[in-house]
């Protein structure tokens, strides 16, 4: 049984996306730069299958940005482990969105949250 994110996503500035990745291209660097900048800060909560971090954010992004399903899950791939989060300081995290009630400073990958978001939208259809 999933348990709520500790993290807001519904308060969350989403122009860091919304403005980078627009239609009806949606330019792959352009839009998996702009995810890789709004979700490195949350990886820890995003990649834990405990709570329902990953589908919350998901969700946001999808309704701020109406993006087609399964955007994020086509285009961002980088490595085995999938995206490669930057490690960053409490302080750097916290600026890039100080809406949240919660920030993480964390150097793992996205991949769960990109496995996740397309395995959710494969549903969809």
């Amino acid at each position: 049984m999933e348990t709520a994110c500790p993290v807001n996503f519904e308060f969350m500035n989403y122009t860091i996306i919304t403005s980078q990745c627009k239609g009806p291209k949606f330019p792959p660097k352009q839009c998996c730069d702009a995810f890789k900048e709004f979700a490195c800060p949350y990886a820890e909560d995003l990649n834990d299958l405990s709570n329902d971090c990953s589908t919350t954010m998901f969700s946001y992004i999808n309704l701020y940005g109406k993006y087609p399903p399964g955007l994020y899950a086509s285009q961002c791939k980088e490595g085995k482990e999938g995206l490669e989060c930057p490690a960053l300081s409490p302080s750097s995290a916290a600026d890039i969105n100080a809406a949240t009630a919660t920030t993480t400073t964390a150097s793992s990958c996205l991949w769960l949250t990109v496995s996740a978001a397309f395995l959710v939208f494969v549903k969809l259809f």
